[in-house]
């Protein structure tokens, strides 16, 4: 008679146009399956949100505590809340704010739960790897895209170069080449940077192309989904480490001479 698995109860707190989330974190997790025992589900409450504007993100972001209640009633072990333009068009820092509501929203639930989101995932992991300086890659339209630099910077991290790829559709943004931001990160000035990001977009994919730039430019390569990813495992007391997760999610860089 086999044991039968234990498998760990991610909570999945997603816009409801968002197909990107679901799709890259699990396929981080169920890649690190391969290599070490853990096992993982995914369980997602859904904000209604279709375009990329402040106004509906502001309505989608006051959903999200519905969604953690939801998420609750299913004893999930760590949830993750993923649109991080939404968190960061709410004000500088409401990252935190965010954290503690829905923890909170968990607790007045009877089954309190780790909460973290992708906005926070980014800004943690950058200041915990002492990343000072990076530039981005971003398929907002310029106004927010700016917001996202603010933020960050606010957070004590310059941005030294961004690209706002100026996509205010949500579905339209989860469509673009997943391989694309292995030649878009060449647009931006990497000179003397620290990390870049190939993705400030839990819903604009760029998974295979992350160990891609880390071989081309030699640099730490990051997006949103990753750090979400490694705060997951985080949480869940489990070793950050994922094969196809770039160097955040490994002890190297990606290994191959550098080609840029």
């Amino acid at each position: 008679m086999t044991n039968t698995p234990y498998f760990r109860r991610v909570g999945l707190i997603v816009p409801s146009s968002n197909v990107t989330m679901e799709t890259e974190i699990p396929a981080l997790l169920k890649a690190r399956e391969m290599v070490l025992p853990d096992r993982f589900t995914f369980h997602s409450s859904r904000m209604r949100m279709k375009a990329v504007v402040k106004e509906e993100l502001a309505a989608m972001d006051a959903d999200s505590i519905r969604c953690a209640t939801e998420l609750s009633d299913a004893a999930v072990e760590v949830q993750a809340y993923a649109c991080l333009v939404a968190i960061m068009s709410m004000g500088l820092g409401y990252h935190r704010e965010s954290t503690e509501k829905l923890a909170q929203a968990t607790s007045d639930n009877g089954c309190p739960t780790p909460v973290l989101n992708s906005a926070g995932a980014l800004i943690d992991t950058m200041k915990e790897k002492g990343f000072k300086k990076v530039s981005i890659i971003c398929p907002y339209m310029k106004p927010l895209s700016k917001v996202v630099v603010e933020y960050i910077e606010n957070e004590g991290i310059e941005v030294q170069d961004f690209l706002a790829l100026e996509i205010s559709d949500n579905l339209k943004v989860a469509r673009q080449d997943p391989t694309a931001p292995a030649e878009l990160w060449r647009k931006l000035d990497v000179r003397g940077v620290d990390a870049i990001v190939a993705s400030a977009c839990v819903q604009m994919p760029s998974l295979p192309a992350i160990e891609m730039i880390e071989r081309a430019s030699g640099l730490p390569t990051i997006s949103a989904a990753i750090a979400t990813t490694r705060q997951i495992l985080q949480n869940l007391g489990l070793t950050k480490i994922a094969p196809g997760g770039g160097v955040l999610l490994s002890d190297h860089l990606a290994r191959a001479p550098r080609v840029a």
